[in-house]
């Protein structure tokens, strides 16, 4: 090779890097070893993640991912396919987003989705920062004056945050509304009048402890006000929950949140992909990229990028967003996941989901000295109060070989007792049996 190229020597072909800044041992780098050696080594590793069940949910689900979704999103001719800039050359991913395009708005009852964006906490940053562009009727882009979202009830914390750094610095304030028992302050929300009306409202559906919202009226409310509604909404949910297109009267503007339960393994808590939403009238506001199916000459149908408001393709000052990079893998794992599963079989993990919970609520609130915070129903994830510390319960619970729940103390100290507490279609009578006898030995010995 160095022949071929003309360099007497490695020393020659790397003398551009200063003498002083090379190494001539490598003391701290242990011998190499055999394949096999090696293996099982890895393996060895790998068992000391074995955590036991999880029953920890808060926008990351251990749900069951059929073997075929990655077998196929693992061929080469989607894990190293690059951006389909060249549409000729690209029919196949752009074919594949096309199905999912259509899949999130037949989940979400909306009429267009991009071709998703990194993550839900970054969708709401970006859903947030579309409604502000949308909404030019509202006083407080005619005025210069903040422009306010209202963040109706428990909305995830993560994803507020995320939204919080995304929009900060672009006169854009997060107004919290407050929670009754868990769910929204109505009185709170629609007290919000005059000068205080925000550009737009933000409502996750089931909210973060998990209960159901009233999002009717939350939209209705808001469609009499000029108020967009962003919806965060759990893909899963959506095929038990009514959709956000048919909230109130007249549907949500935006809808978005993370699709890590379609297919994506929590994998420590990433990468994950958002999706967003919207109603055809607000389309040109949408982020990223939108693929659009047509004919060619010969009138055989083809695919392209129909829409493509990225500062990649057009001028920065015109691009709606600069971060809006679709997760394209996990896409297609996502799409070939609701592909096998199918209506009726999402509609079977949703409904499994739903009765694993409730039987987990009534095992655990068995315990002695063990409630439930929160009245009302909820889907698949349930607030519990444990009466003492929770992140010392937690720590306990684990220790005996059970992920479980989500202290609730860090992000509301009023809850400093309590644990967020997940069950999925994969959790059995045993797994939830093994959990309330680790409770009860955590608590009463």
């Amino acid at each position: 090779m160095l022949t071929s190229i003309g360099a007497p020597s490695i020393d020659a072909l790397f003398d551009e890097i200063e003498p002083a800044l090379k190494t001539s041992h490598f003391d701290g780098i242990d011998e190499g070893v055999d394949e096999m050696t090696m293996i099982q080594e890895m393996a060895e590793r790998a068992r000391r993640d074995e955590a036991g069940p999880c029953f920890t949910g808060a926008g990351c689900y251990d749900h069951h991912i059929p073997a075929a979704v990655w077998d196929i999103a693992a061929r080469g001719e989607f894990m190293t396919a690059y951006t389909p800039y060249q549409a000729e050359a690209s029919q196949g991913t752009l074919q594949l987003i096309y199905e999912y395009q259509t899949m999130i708005t037949g989940l979400t009852a909306m009429d267009v989705s991009n071709a998703s964006v990194y993550d839900g906490g970054s969708a709401l940053g970006e859903a947030v920062l579309m409604a502000v562009r949308a909404n030019r009727a509202h006083p407080s882009n005619k005025t210069g004056g903040p422009r306010r979202i209202a963040v109706a009830g428990a909305c995830h914390p993560h994803y507020v945050d995320a939204t919080t750094n995304i929009t900060r610095n672009q006169g854009i304030e997060l107004v919290p509304t407050g929670t009754t028992d868990g769910r929204v302050d109505l009185d709170a929300l629609t007290g919000m009048t005059g000068d205080r009306m925000p550009v737009a409202v933000i409502v996750q559906q089931p909210n973060f402890l998990g209960l159901i919202e009233p999002v009717d009226e939350i939209a209705d409310w808001a469609s009499a006000n000029g108020v967009l509604v962003i919806a965060v909404v759990n893909p899963t949910s959506l095929a038990l929950l009514r959709p956000p297109g048919e909230w109130g009267a007249n549907g949500a503007d935006i809808a978005c949140g993370d699709g890590q339960p379609l297919g994506i393994p929590m994998a420590s808590g990433g990468p994950s992909f958002g999706f967003l939403c919207t109603r055809s009238s607000l389309v040109r506001q949408l982020p990223g990229r939108l693929v659009g199916r047509t004919v060619d000459r010969h009138d055989q149908p083809g695919f392209t990028l129909t829409l493509q408001a990225r500062e990649q393709h057009i001028r920065r000052g015109k691009a709606r967003s600069n971060i809006c990079t679709n997760q394209g893998l996990l896409v297609t794992a996502a799409t070939i996941y609701l592909a096998i599963v199918g209506a009726t079989g999402l509609s079977r993990v949703a409904s499994r989901c739903h009765e694993r919970t409730r039987k987990l609520v009534g095992t655990l609130t068995g315990v002695n000295g063990v409630r439930s915070h929160f009245a009302g129903p909820y889907f698949h994830e349930h607030v519990i109060d444990v009466g003492q510390p929770a992140d010392r319960v937690a720590d306990a619970v684990a220790e005996l070989g059970i992920v479980g729940g989500l202290p609730l103390g860090r992000y509301f100290p009023d809850l400093r007792n309590c644990l967020l507490v997940c069950a999925t279609e994969k959790r059995t009578d045993a797994d939830i049996a093994r959990f309330g006898d680790a409770l009860q030995q955590v608590l009463n010995g």
